[in-house]
């Protein structure tokens, strides 16, 4: 069978002409499809099988509308297979329009990560994470890790850091080119990079066999994301560690994962890492018109 994969961030032209030669699959992102559909480029007139895959996520990313667009140039005569690791009732309403009678295959429990992955928290203060991953990279044996960072910024400046450790890794997210993302990817399958920093935009759906660690370096704030960062490990029988880090400012995310997966975790201090002390700072008195300033000030407030 002739497949066709259809994305941006490259040559549109060369897509065009591999479409002129036929096919019969069509792999694409919803938007670079649509520009394909504005140029008359392809016709979906006789498609006979529409899958939808990470449904939860083209929600999340603001794709779903585009989605519809290309689902009235597809025949209402056809299968229609959605794939969804949340269902939530966005997907629900979602698959009340575009699907009749459609029937629910669940595998494995909903937000309940695998048994085989080994769920460990550490406290760690913001300015210390960066530390505490360097220790844990030179003091454990470990394979390959992903890493997981709430910012593109923030992907960047770990992979800098561990370079300068020693430590051979590469960033993957949003702002990096299509041969960027490629190479990273493939370094990483290839072991040549031992850690693989990401945000959750470029890394789901990642299918990259024997990930031993999972770190999530910033707490996701949003449960659902937790479930599937640590499910890159673990996969296909075989075990993995899935390693997050919290502070204070993070604990109330922390409360949100334990609420979704039913479980209570323990925050430790890791094994043999040097915590560096607070400072004690002497405590400034307020000044005595302090209350009448704060009075002041809201009148300004816009």
């Amino acid at each position: 069978m002739r497949t066709v994969c259809v994305y941006g961030g490259v040559s549109l032209e060369n897509q065009v002409r591999a479409l002129r030669k036929g096919c019969d699959i069509v792999v694409a992102t919803p938007g670079r499809l649509l520009d394909h559909l504005n140029r008359r480029s392809v016709s979906l007139g006789a498609i006979d099988i529409l899958v939808l895959d990470e449904a939860d996520r083209m929600f999340d990313m603001g794709f779903i509308h585009d989605v519809r667009r290309i689902i009235s140039y597809v025949p209402t005569d056809r299968q229609t297979l959605l794939f969804s690791a949340t269902m939530s009732p966005e997907i629900k309403k979602l698959i009340s329009g575009i699907q009749k009678k459609p029937v629910l295959v669940e595998i494995g429990s909903p937000n309940t990560p695998v048994s085989t992955v080994d769920q460990q928290f550490y406290a760690a203060a913001r300015n210390t994470k960066l530390d505490l991953l360097v220790h844990i990279l030179k003091k454990e044996t470990i394979e390959t890790m992903l890493v997981f960072s709430r910012t593109k910024h923030g992907a960047d400046r770990i992979a800098r850091r561990l370079a300068q450790n020693g430590v051979s890794s590469a960033a993957l997210h949003a702002d990096r080119s299509q041969s960027q993302r490629r190479k990273a990817l493939d370094g990483f399958k290839r072991r040549r990079f031992k850690v693989l920093v990401a945000t959750d935009i470029a890394a789901r759906g990642l299918d990259i066999d024997k990930i031993s660690h999972v770190v999530n370096f910033d707490t996701p704030a949003f449960a659902e994301d937790y479930i599937h960062r640590i499910g890159r490990t673990g996969r296909a029988e075989a075990t993995g560690t899935a390693v997050t880090f919290v502070d204070d400012e993070e604990k109330k995310f922390l409360k949100r994962i334990e609420y979704l997966t039913g479980n209570k975790f323990e925050v430790i201090k890791y094994p043999g890492f040097d915590y560096p002390e607070l400072e004690k700072t002497e405590s400034v008195p307020l000044p005595r018109n302090w209350q009448a300033f704060q009075r002041k000030m809201r009148r300004y407030r816009p």
